[in-house]
């Protein structure tokens, strides 16, 4: 698969965007539940904004059209495979369009933990068929980066157990019964994520990370493959509350 150049559309192009007008950077932190990503996005932002880049971190669930709606279906367990991912995949367009492309238009940098690879496992994970989710997802941007903290299953048991000491009903894919209790479907489940982004590393373009290590390698490792990303191109990050204040006091 040849991909397109980042901040090109995989195939189909939305309405309304000309991708010579987005000046930002897109960085995607992905892999399966349990894995890390959001605490090294949190780092990787923190980061990014010392160093003097205007950033934005986004995510699964976090759209103001889908999100709370995902959210309350997911606490009552009412979601079918198929609607599960329509439902996750309307919250990536609305991001998409309004948070996403607006920040790479202003020059930001994008940090979102996970993308369409994550919606596209899930699915095919659960037995959905993949030409058909790839052909729905088209509609996403080609990032600059995606970085794939690759662990496995017994990994992110480990880190299930002693971090949290519970499993989560849909990272465990009760919802399909993949094992006859919590522990065993999610052992079954994220064993099927694992090989489903694996089959998407190359043909996608990839950076596999080993996400066996301390989490302060991963992140050094990170910001390794970031720096090697050209980001003065981007948006300064805002100044400090202070500084912004001392300086319309002083009339400027």
């Amino acid at each position: 698969m040849v991909l397109p150049p980042p901040l090109q559309f995989y195939s189909e192009q939305l309405p309304g965007v000309d991708c010579s007008e987005l000046h930002g950077k897109l960085i995607v932190v992905e892999g399966p539940d349990a894995v890390g990503r959001t605490t090294q996005v949190a780092q990787l932002r923190q980061w990014l904004e010392q160093e003097g880049h205007a950033v934005l971190d986004t995510g699964m669930a976090r759209s103001a059209l889908a999100g709370k709606g995902i959210k309350e279906a997911k606490n009552g367990n009412t979601l079918g495979p198929v609607t599960m991912t329509l439902f996750y995949t309307t919250d990536f367009a609305d991001q998409l369009q309004n948070q996403i492309i607006p920040a790479l238009r202003a020059g930001f940098v994008v940090l979102t933990d996970r993308y369409i690879f994550s919606i596209m496992a899930r699915a095919i994970a659960r037995g959905e068929d993949r030409l058909w989710i790839e052909q729905v997802a088209g509609f996403g941007l080609v990032p600059h980066a995606v970085y794939y903290l690759r662990a496995e299953v017994k990994d992110l048991v480990s880190r299930v157990v002693l971090g949290r000491g519970a499993f989560d009903f849909w990272e465990s894919g009760m919802d399909m019964r993949f094992g006859a209790d919590m522990h065993q479907s999610f052992v079954r489940y994220q064993a099927r994520l694992i090989r489903a982004l694996d089959g998407m590393a190359k043909r996608y373009g990839f950076t596999v990370v080993d996400a066996s290590q301390p989490a302060d390698a991963i992140f050094e490792e990170l910001k390794r493959h970031i720096k090697t990303l050209d980001l003065k191109s981007g948006a300064p990050a805002p100044a400090p509350r202070k500084a912004r204040t001392r300086a319309r006091s002083n009339g400027k």
